[in-house]
């Protein structure tokens, strides 16, 4: 598989999205494990995880246990794979998702991820999403003391804005490696994060990346998949899928880009791995663009 930069690190150019292994609809840890070790055997170094990806008030941890599992019972070297977590976010038991920025919050639940998944610092630990009743500064200024205090390695954002970004830049300096919105052929409005990531070499992990392609594990069991289109038609003219031909395209917007889609079967993300090596066209780039609704 082909690689890209995160925080000086070497990653495989397409990620793992682990939540759907552990909300609902989730597979049997049988075949979660097997998703993450097909993973690995397909050149992914980069599994994405968070303390709130479990069912709705069954308490946070289960994908990252589950992701630390996987990681035990593979049979290969796992010294350049990067977890990366997220804390600030909780699922109680109505199935909603609550944010919690509190330092002390983050800062608790920051070791308490540490320890399922049994390593002594995590890799990249990411604010999940900000919280509109904390001060932004003082959640980063959370990051800051995690990292001093070596229980974390580096500091990601997530579902934040450019003055966000620019905001934890002065707070973290380049200790601030990436930062993780929703990005998509259906959902492009964070183009300007993505500029300035591109900007300040942050790499850019776009969550729910197949969206209008695929159905998000967020859009609950009554999401659609998006209608046929361009991406279809080259997935056709090329012998793949549209969905690899969709996470082709977001790499060749940029190579801070690192997309990280979900999987719960080892089929689709080996699927998707191939998309790392999927080298589209210039015609074809301008022919998936020129389909594309206007980004909001």
């Amino acid at each position: 598989m082909q690689h890209r930069n995160l925080g000086g690190l070497r990653v495989g150019a397409v990620g793992l999205g682990a939540m759907p292994l552990s909300i609902e609809g989730r597979p049997d840890e049988a075949r979660a494990v097997a998703t993450v070790h097909a993973a690995l055997d397909a050149g992914v170094t980069l599994l994405d995880t968070a303390d709130s990806y479990t069912l709705p008030g069954a308490g946070p941890g289960h994908n990252e246990l589950l992701v630390a599992r996987a990681l035990a019972s593979y049979g290969g070297d796992t010294s350049g794979v990067l977890v990366a977590t997220k804390g600030g976010r909780g699922r109680p038991a109505d199935g909603s998702w609550t944010v919690n920025g509190d330092p002390a919050h983050l800062k608790a639940a920051a070791k308490a991820s540490l320890r399922r998944l049994g390593v002594e610092a995590i890799g990249l630990y990411q604010l999940h999403k900000p919280d509109p009743g904390v001060p932004f500064a003082e959640s980063v200024g959370a990051l800051k003391e995690l990292l001093d205090e070596g229980v974390i390695r580096l500091a990601g954002l997530s579902n934040v804005d450019a003055d966000q970004i620019r905001a934890a830049r002065e707070i973290l300096g380049d200790r601030l490696v990436s930062v993780q919105n929703r990005y998509s052929p259906a959902v492009r409005d964070s183009e300007p994060e993505l500029r300035l990531c591109a900007e300040l070499g942050l790499a850019f992990l776009p969550w729910s990346p197949l969206g209008g392609i695929s159905r998000s594990a967020l859009d609950g069991p009554s999401g659609a998949p998006g209608a046929e289109g361009a991406f279809h038609a080259v997935g056709r003219e090329r012998g793949v899928s549209p969905q690899q031909v969709a996470l082709a395209w977001l790499l060749a917007k940029s190579p801070a880009v690192i997309p990280i889609p979900g999987a719960s079967r080892p089929e689709t993300i080996r699927d998707s791995a191939g998309a790392a090596d999927l080298k589209l066209t210039e015609p074809e780039l301008a022919r998936l663009d020129a389909g594309l609704p206007s980004a909001a």
